[in-house]
């Protein structure tokens, strides 16, 4: 449960957009980024996709960080 996916979406420099598979839906920072957030987070296969992400890409490489170091 420490393994944390997150997916910043930047622009101009300044994070308006964020996924958390902790939180486990995208949060707005920016007036921007909280309509795009409402409008992700409505979209049930888009959320299951990005929690995917977190068993697809952190869990298969955490064993080769700590291999590592």
């Amino acid at each position: 449960k420490d393994i944390q996916y997150i997916e910043s979406y930047c622009y101009d420099k300044r994070e308006y957009a964020r996924f958390d598979s902790n939180v486990g839906k995208f949060v707005g920072y920016t007036a921007y980024g909280v309509k795009n957030a409402e409008r992700w987070n409505k979209d049930t296969s888009l959320i299951a996709g990005r929690k995917a992400q977190r068993e697809a890409y952190c869990l298969n490489n955490v064993g080769i960080y700590y291999q590592v170091a």
